[in-house]
């Protein structure tokens, strides 16, 4: 299972999804709310549900999901994976999150990638950036 808010799809994505594919037999990926979204950075520009089915579109996808805006834990004990992989820029610490769903009687193996991806708009950031500098 891999988690992510993918506000803007870019290469970044794919190459986490791919990895994350490559380290598991089935990858079930869950696409952050819009409230989740709202909560970290303030605005959406795409509604869960199409982000949802972008993400459902990439080949190493097995099914995507949209997570629970109030329990982000609530997926993860529904579908009970065997592993959690995180990306390199996701702001998880994997002791927490290990002892939180421990707590709920889940021990999945907790993986983080490195970066997968050079260049110089390989992060949702990045993008955005580019995009608010050309409006000068």
């Amino acid at each position: 299972m891999a988690f992510g808010k993918f506000v803007l799809l870019h290469t970044g994505h794919v190459r986490f999804l791919e990895k994350a594919k490559s380290l598991v037999g089935k990858l079930v990926v869950v696409v952050a709310s819009d409230e989740t979204v709202e909560k970290e950075r303030g605005k959406v520009f795409v509604p869960a549900e199409q982000r949802r089915e972008v993400i459902a579109a990439l080949k190493p996808v097995d099914e995507a999901l949209v997570g629970d805006p109030v329990d982000k834990y609530k997926v993860i004990a529904e579908k009970k994976p065997d592993v959690i992989i995180l990306g390199p820029d996701q702001d998880h610490d994997e002791g927490r999150l290990a002892y939180e769903l421990e707590c709920r009687g889940l021990k999945p193996k907790i993986v983080r990638v490195e970066e997968l991806t050079e260049g110089e708009l390989h992060k949702t950031s990045k993008i955005i950036e580019r995009i608010t500098s050309s409006k000068e």
